[in-house]
């Protein structure tokens, strides 16, 4: 696994270096053996500290698992990002590690990845109302899965995304999942029109 730790107007010393490398080590290889690269990158924020923890499996399936927190202790704030992300592994090790998908045979043949585009927008302005359509920021390639429900909301817990838009492979609908204020996940499944 290639760790990159960096600093955003903190230098990172040789003793922090080691106690991520070492939490890191033993904590993701101890649920998931597959991950190739993490990024951890910390940061000073006026008087606390800001540290981002994104992983890469480097499979096909591209699972990603993040995870940030902010404490006013450096070392607190990592073992904090880092305690989040090994709960993650190990609430979806079986299915992370589980290489035997059970198809059933009147499964629907989907793609596994639709290729769509993502775009970033700017938020409206309550004061100007002169253009019909929001202004576009950023533009990217992105791929909508074929997933499972239990699939789609472990890949929205590990990337730590609000919402994650697939394709149902029970029903070969377009499906959303996304995390609710109150901390619930909603699935949205819209109805088949011709039911």
């Amino acid at each position: 696994m290639k760790i990159m730790i960096s600093g955003k107007q903190i230098s990172v010393g040789e003793s922090l270096q080691a106690h991520v490398e070492n939490r890191l080590e033993q904590g993701v290889n101890k649920y998931l053996d597959r991950v190739t690269s993490v990024n951890v990158v910390i940061a000073k924020e006026g008087h606390s500290f800001k540290v981002d923890i994104n992983g890469n499996t480097g499979t096909a399936s591209g699972i990603v698992i993040k995870s940030s927190a902010v404490a006013d202790d450096v070392y607190v704030c990592f073992d904090a990002a880092a305690e989040k992300i090994e709960k993650q592994l190990r609430r979806y090790k079986r299915r992370l590690t589980n290489h035997h998908k059970h198809t059933h045979p009147d499964d629907i043949a989907l793609p596994a990845i639709v290729s769509a585009k993502k775009y970033v927008l700017q938020p409206e302005d309550e004061t100007d109302s002169q253009a019909d359509s929001p202004i576009v920021i950023a533009e990217k390639a992105t791929g909508v899965e074929t997933l499972t429900v239990s699939e789609a909301v472990m890949k929205m817990d590990l990337a730590d995304l609000p919402a994650l838009m697939f394709f149902n492979s029970a029903s070969g609908r377009m499906n959303v999942v996304y995390r609710r204020v109150d901390g619930n996940i909603s699935w949205v499944d819209p109805e088949d029109k011709a039911a």
